[in-house]
């Protein structure tokens, strides 16, 4: 029987049999978080907090000495997918749910767990990460590819203007029954894409409120007064109308995303026409729609289930360059460099968050339980200093430096926070405090499996117990570990980011019951436009970011819904998940 067992006495912690002890390194300064500096090389996301624009200076700053970010086509090729979430994600749920059986035991407070127990089974010789599955494609040789040009002229010329280009291209449709590909020298025929990740299933459920009735211009129309820009795509080409300025770059750098998706799949996207917003707070209130057709269909970066947002990847996938966080997938490359430099037995034995602790209570409610003189709850909070941070250009935060701890803490800000992905990639398992909100992804994430819950972010004991549970047990932290860090590399590769961006798109375009025509202030959107002008910082993460080849293959294919079978069985399996957590910490004394 899986047994997960504690008992209380004057004897140290043991550990399981089949595991190696992990030594804690020496005690370090005992932090204060009111007085930590932005010199430790970690930063928060920042993207729930309005602190004003950094000096245009600090903004423009040359970016760290080194060659620019290329992918490595070698690696490039590897991306792979993990277990689904309503398949191989339940599996985890219910294995950790076997796990939290209760027993007894004669040590101190050993948790005690047979050598199958901990979500994948084994003996625990080994640390088991995130399953791997087919890759996205096989990617070919770069001689073989078509070349996405970027052309800014020189200042005779118009810099940034869209150039009309005639490429070999696909089908518009998406669908993975299409035969059309791009032209190849090899007379085999393509492997078939892969199936998409399980959290595109929720594309079908944010678009379900227009699935009957379809989406009129009036409908569309009504979203104006709450967005940043409007998108329209006719005839492979897009137009953004800008109805008002956002805070930093967000607006550009999601434009510069929906520019790259273009260029990466030509002819692939369907005619439509939306509105964005580039706030942090969903507030399409579903309460607020009797009849939920009637909303206007609105873009954004998340949503909670009392709102009717319609979910988009946020622009840090691009790159962030007032915070200098580099684009995701230099960044994930840079991440993994130093994961394997600092391993997870040698990082320092506790929880850790650093941020803005004044956008939400619950990120002030965390505060508590820092190191103090009277208890130690396992965590170190730190505060970011964001007046040093600005003025340095945050020239010394790096979020790769960010992973020197066992265990990270994930707390919501104003809403959802684009912090949750770099904390996944840590390769350190996620404390994720339960928040109402979510992204595009994070609706994939498993508890037990890719994370381990809590109630909320002030709960000190919670957060002392699964830090002592993983070092009692570092194989199965480990594993954990690996499924947040598996799933951040391969689930949220962006080859995956561009799939969903396509996919939504084109089930968004498939309700329009109107033909999209350019708005007369409407201006031509292509990677010329926006990355022309750009400067500094903003220029070098665009130029890593920029997609070089037109994709000669077909994108992942798209799952169907989610029944409502299924929608009740995951949110029930979660919640039994927390139950058995708070009374096995009941149990013995943690609460």
């Amino acid at each position: 029987m899986r047994t997960w067992l504690f008992r209380s006495s004057s004897a140290p912690p043991q550990h399981d049999d089949e595991e190696a002890l992990v030594k804690p390194p020496p005690p370090t300064t005992t932090p204060r978080a009111a007085k930590e500096d932005v010199t430790g090389g970690n930063v928060d996301d920042g993207a729930d907090q309005r602190q004003p624009t950094p000096p245009p200076a600090a903004a423009a700053a040359a970016a760290p000495s080194k060659a620019p970010w290329r992918p490595s086509w070698s690696s490039w090729s590897t991306t792979s997918r993990g277990v689904g979430l309503v398949l191989g994600g339940l599996v985890g749920v219910v294995a950790l749910l076997l796990l939290l059986a209760g027993g007894t035991s004669s040590s101190w407070w050993r948790i005690h767990l047979d050598s199958s127990s901990f979500l994948f089974g084994g003996d625990g010789s080994s640390i088991s990460h995130h399953g791997r599955g087919p890759p996205h494609h096989v990617a070919s040789s770069t001689t073989n590819l078509i070349p996405i040009p970027l052309n800014c002229g020189n200042a005779s010329s118009s810099a940034g203007t869209c150039r009309r280009r005639v490429v070999t291209a696909p089908s518009p449709s998406p669908s993975p029954s299409s035969s059309a590909v791009l032209a190849s020298p090899s007379s085999e025929p393509p492997p078939s894409p892969p199936r998409c990740p399980e959290y595109f299933r929720y594309i079908h459920s944010d678009l379900a409120p227009w699935r009957e009735t379809g989406i009129t211009r009036e409908a569309v129309e009504r979203g104006r007064d709450r967005a940043a820009f409007r998108l329209v795509v006719v005839a492979g080409r897009a137009y953004v109308e800008t109805y008002h300025r956002v805070f930093q770059t967000r607006d550009t750098f999601t434009q510069w995303g929906i520019a790259q998706l273009l260029a990466r799949y030509p002819g692939r996207v369907p005619d439509l026409d939306l509105m964005f917003n580039c706030e942090d707070m969903p507030e399409l209130r579903a309460a607020d729609f009797p009849d939920p057709s009637a909303a206007p269909p609105l873009f954004r970066y998340c949503k909670d289930d009392a709102t009717l947002d319609v979910v988009f990847p946020d622009w840090s996938f691009w790159g962030w360059p007032e915070l200098n966080i580099r684009p995701w997938a230099p960044l994930l490359e840079e991440m993994a460099a130093e994961a394997r430099r600092l391993p997870w037995p040698e990082r320092k034995p506790y929880a850790h968050w650093k941020g803005n602790p004044g956008v939400s209570a619950a990120r002030g409610d965390l505060l508590r339980c820092n190191v103090s003189e009277g208890r130690d709850w396992n965590a170190r909070v730190f505060r970011q200093d964001w007046d040093a941070a600005i003025n340095a250009g945050f020239k010394n935060s790096n979020l790769a430096k960010q992973c020197d701890y066992r265990y990270k803490i994930f707390v919501q800000g104003r809403s959802w926070s684009v912090s949750e992905k770099y904390i996944l990639a840590c390769d350190s398992p996620m404390l994720l405090a339960a928040t109402p909100y979510r992204d595009f992804f994070s609706r994939g994430l498993v508890a037990g499996r890719h994370y381990w819950p809590l109630d909320r972010a002030g709960d000190c004991a919670a957060i002392k117990f699964a830090v002592d549970w993983g070092n009692a047990h570092p194989a199965r932290a480990r594993r954990m570990a690996g499924e947040g860090s598996g799933f951040a590399r391969e689930e949220m590769s962006m080859d995956y980011v561009y799939d969903y961006m396509l996919h939504l798109l084109t089930e968004y375009a498939k309700l329009l019951r109107y033909k999209p025509t350019v708005p007369e202030n409407a201006v031509e959107l292509c990677p010329e436009s926006v990355a022309c002008p750009a400067q500094g910082r903003e220029r070098q993460f665009m130029m890593e970011s920029r997609e070089r080849y037109v994709a000669d293959y077909e994108p992942c294919t798209l799952p169907p819904p989610f029944t409502a079978d299924e929608l009740r069985d995951m949110a029930r399996r979660e919640e039994e998940v927390r139950r058995k957590v708070h009374k096995l910490m009941q149990e013995h004394g943690h609460r």
